[in-house]
């Protein structure tokens, strides 16, 4: 086997890490996981998840873990309301839930990764892990870290994300801004905090769309939400508007002027006492890139192929990137680790541009002027299949 005798790094605890950490051991891989977190019990915070057929199922189904996946799935997450910017409900179909909780069920990002985190081997996964630096060492790499540890690995995969810190070791090519900026809005105790719009929005999740607007959120087993304002606007629009998202009247203030006429009911995500606010611009990779292979270091997931989330294939093309990559390295296809990364990066790559144009269509239908009217059309015909 390519990998025998040789000690394999992942940088980044997420799906796409801990899927592929996984999926190596059960090929008897020695493999470490270096996540930025201090430990397991840091709050996973982001939208709920659905995993799709091919991808994120198949990567569960590869990792032995889909019994696991549907002991915590959510049926309820699945059902979709769109609304206009008065909430009045324009899509409210009942077994369009039934149909995706079949074919895309969802989950919550917590009990996902306590799943495969779970499956891991005691300490493969080194926390308190935020990665600094590495240099070439032997045929490997030493890895340095924040906390003054340091580790040396003969692979590195780069799994830290959409900023990746590891991705300049590999390629230069810089992120295309998408056009869209959104505000992320986590909230506790949703019940006691935004009342009316649960009532409004019956659980589950709502999109409202309107002059290139958008506002949603979905809830969560837990109790709290994820919601987001997103938005048309120019790439340095975070830095020239000058707001403090760490002062919530600042942030209100900002999206009563510049939501104006929306139902008041969604102030209640501004108003409330356990509400933290995270800007966010949206970039993506181009379709065309590419980048010199080497034999001891690749990347998956977002540090690859950054997108916007406006279409749910993301982590699922993350996960996707777990399995196709364990597979190269163990299926013993391969004269070398060279040439097993090669062709996998030059597949990911591939379906990672395929996987961003379907995205940045769909962003373009969110965010038109009849956004709403395209979206209604949209989950019709989906829901007609």
């Amino acid at each position: 086997m390519l990998l025998q005798n040789k000690q394999v790094a992942i940088v980044g605890g997420g799906m796409a890490g801990l899927t592929l950490a996984r999926l190596l051991q059960l090929k008897d891989v020695d493999v470490k996981v270096y996540e930025r977190d201090f430990s397991r019990d840091i709050r996973v915070q982001g939208s709920t998840l659905d995993l799709h057929e091919g991808t994120g199922l198949e990567a569960m189904k590869r990792a032995g873990l889909l019994d696991e996946f549907y002991k915590h799935h959510r049926p309820d997450a699945s059902k979709m309301l769109l609304a206009d910017r008065k909430l009045n409900i324009k899509f409210d179909e009942k077994n369009f839930a039934k149909i995706t909780a079949e074919t895309r069920p969802e989950i919550d990002r917590a009990p996902l990764r306590d799943i495969l985190l779970d499956s891991l081997k005691p300490s493969t996964v080194v926390w308190n892990s935020n990665f600094i630096s590495m240099e070439k060492e032997k045929n490997g790499w030493r890895i340095h870290f924040k906390n003054g540890t340091s580790a040396y690995a003969d692979l590195v995969v780069a799994a830290d994300g959409a900023n990746s810190k590891i991705r300049p070791y590999l390629s230069d090519i810089k992120p295309i801004y998408s056009g869209i900026t959104l505000i992320q809005i986590d909230i506790d105790h949703a019940e006691k905090n935004i009342p009316q719009l649960l009532t409004a929005t019956k659980g589950g999740k709502i999109m409202c769309f309107d002059n290139e607007q958008m506002l949603g959120f979905g809830t969560k087993a837990d109790g709290s939400i994820m919601a987001i304002a997103a938005f048309k606007t120019h790439e340095n629009w975070l830095k020239e508007s000058g707001i403090d998202f760490n002062n919530k009247q600042q942030v209100f203030d900002w999206f009563k002027k510049e939501f104006a006429d929306w139902n008041e009911k969604w102030y209640e995500l501004f108003t409330n006492d356990e509400v933290t606010f995270t800007p966010r611009p949206q970039y993506y990779f181009p379709f065309n890139q590419s980048w010199e292979t080497q034999e001891n270091l690749t990347m998956i997931g977002d540090a690859t192929h950054r997108m916007p989330p406006f279409a749910g294939e993301g982590a699922n093309v993350a996960m996707q990137d777990s399995f196709e990559l364990a597979e190269v390295l163990t299926n013993g296809k391969f004269a070398d680790i060279k040439t097993a990364i090669a062709y996998f990066e030059k597949d990911m790559v591939a379906r990672g541009a395929e996987a961003t144009q379907g995205t940045l269509e769909n962003t373009e239908r969110m965010f038109a002027k009849n956004g709403l009217e395209q979206m209604v059309s949209f989950f019709n015909g989906v829901h007609q299949q």
